[in-house]
């Protein structure tokens, strides 16, 4: 990071100028056998094309609070930069009537039916794909999001003190995700630029969404997201490990 990094969309831009081919989030669903990798380049693509669409489609704005009703997954991490760079709370697991935007998973399409504002609904299938038919009252996330620019700018500037993120009940600014982000790596094992950390915690606590984006991200490094991770024997996690060249692990 660099020492004007205010926002964890700051964190991301100084990663993309760092080395931008570099991994960023590997992913990896247990249930499905699913494995996606993410390049710096790759998910800064994907986090500028989903703020397009959040600030232009749904025309949310800072101060505006997205419930994300999602779970650990690389779609869920683009979710939350994308509105940590248009200047939206992301509002992880939270009440959708409450909200302004809800972004839904498969399975929790029928809570997110309270929101009364603009809904979005991901499949979550491998590839980002789409669903077979679109939920009634929901944008498709998957045919929504390709057209979207590759670059983004927001329109109003994202004040690293105004609430950014909301987890289990804890309101934090994007100035506070970025310093307790750091304040974690050196608990999490993570060294600096090189360091890969494999995480099977899931994103409905601080520290599932440490472990699983903001730390790695804050240092430099990566993550190795396991969803399912139960799934997969002990055996087959340390060849994982070997394999991924994981240097610290959080379960």
């Amino acid at each position: 990071m660099n020492a004007t990094d205010r926002t964890p969309a700051d964190l991301l831009r100084s990663a993309l100028a760092a080395d931008p081919g570099r991994p960023l989030v590997t992913f990896y669903d247990d249930a499905t056998g699913e494995r996606v990798e993410l390049s710096v380049a790759t998910f800064a693509n994907w986090v500028a094309k989903t703020a397009n669409l959040l600030q232009g489609d749904l025309a949310a704005g800072p101060g505006d609070r997205v419930a994300l009703l999602l779970p650990a997954h690389w779609q869920t991490a683009v979710w939350l930069l994308a509105c940590s760079s248009v200047g939206v709370i992301a509002d992880v697991g939270g009440d959708p009537a409450a909200a302004d935007v809800v972004v839904s998973g498969p399975d929790s399409l029928a809570a997110a039916r309270a929101c009364r504002g603009e809904r979005v609904a991901l499949a979550l299938r491998p590839l980002g794909g789409r669903f077979p038919a679109v939920p009634d009252c929901f944008a498709d996330y998957a045919v929504e999001v390709p057209s979207q620019g590759d670059r983004f700018a927001p329109f109003a500037p994202v004040d690293p003190e105004e609430p950014a993120l909301i987890v289990a009940g804890a309101e934090m600014s994007g100035a506070e995700v970025v310093e307790r982000a750091l304040a974690d790596a050196p608990g999490l094992d993570l060294t600096g630029p090189g360091s890969r950390l494999l995480s099977g915690l899931d994103f409905d606590t601080w520290e599932g969404l440490s472990a699983g984006l903001y730390a790695p991200l804050a240092v430099g490094g990566s993550v190795v997201l396991c969803r399912h991770l139960a799934e997969l024997s002990e055996k087959d996690t340390a060849k994982r490990i070997e394999s991924e060249r994981v240097t610290a692990t959080v379960r």
